[in-house]
Order: C-alpha cells, then sequence, then structure tokens
C-alpha cells in the first residue's frame, strides 16, 4: 500500500504550514508523536471537518501503520479538505526531519 505519493514532498508541505492530524487514540499519541501535530483520533474525525476546514491548511493524517490515516484521508477529502496520508507517524516523522 503505498501513502501520498512517491512524488509527495511531506517535507515541503509541512514547511508551507500543512497541519499533521494523528488518528491514533489518544493513549497512542501520548506514548510518542511529531512534534505540532494534534491528535483527533479517527473515531472522532468526521464530528471534526468543520473545525479542519477552518483551518484552512492541506493535512496530512498519520497513525501507527498508515491504514487508519487511509481512512481518515478519505473522510477529509470527501469534506473537500486536501489531504495527504502521511502514513505511520514515526516514519512521517523521520522524512520532514
Amino acid at each position: 500500500m503505498l501513502f501520498g505519493s512517491n512524488k509527495t514532498d511531506f517535507k515541503k508541505l509541512v514547511d508551507q504550514g500543512a497541519l499533521i492530524v494523528d488518528v491514533r487514540s489518544p493513549r497512542e499519541f501520548a506514548s510518542g508523536h511529531i512534534e505540532g501535530s494534534i491528535n483527533v483520533p479517527l473515531d472522532t474525525i468526521a464530528s471534526k471537518t468543520d473545525f479542519l476546514i477552518k483551518k484552512q491548511k492541506t493535512v496530512i493524517t498519520v497513525c501507527r501503520s498508515g491504514g487508519r490515516s487511509s481512512v481518515a484521508k478519505a473522510i477529509l477529502k470527501s469534506s473537500g479538505i486536501e489531504t495527504f496520508n502521511g502514513g505511520a507517524w514515526d516514519v512521517l516523522n523521520q522524512k520532514i526531519q
């Protein structure tokens, strides 16, 4: 399974102000996350679309392995939010350093 695309420059997206949304549980998020990311658990993402739309930022979704962030990406895209699946949070963290 590919996350984003091989051509997606996640570091550039972050440098341009993209918001990283970690869709893991609060407990998982507390155990480690990307600095500056926000925690919006997958089971609440649909109710947070208005909040994210108001941010007027590109969103990068992350989770533990990329599965939940893929679902979150689809939900946010269907609400008109430009969204990229960053996959596993720790892998993305290395890409954007």
